[in-house]
């Protein structure tokens, strides 16, 4: 079990590119499920806050690959949530 702090704390890669996302700022979760839809890493700021911040990185909960002890692995594509047809590899 992962507590939400502990959650929050470690470095998002993205297996895609193996760039750091940042780290969890939020967590979206389904009311009715009970479960996490996605995760949210918020946008770094620019010039200590004052000029607005960047745009928020979205995950899909299925997109996450991997939590580890440090890191949690991510497949993201700047946006663009990968497609999969069904019978390709």
């Amino acid at each position: 079990m992962v507590k939400i702090s502990e959650f929050q704390m470690k470095d998002v890669i993205n297996v895609a590119d193996g760039r750091k996302l940042g780290n969890i700022g939020d967590i979206d979760i389904n009311i009715n499920t009970g479960k996490i839809e996605s995760v949210i890493i918020g946008g770094a700021g620019k010039m200590l806050g004052f000029f607005g911040r960047d745009a928020e990185i979205v995950i899909p909960w299925r997109n996450i690959l991997k939590i580890g002890e440090d890191v949690i692995l991510v497949r993201y594509q700047d946006g663009i949530e990968p497609k999969y047809i069904e019978g390709e590899a």
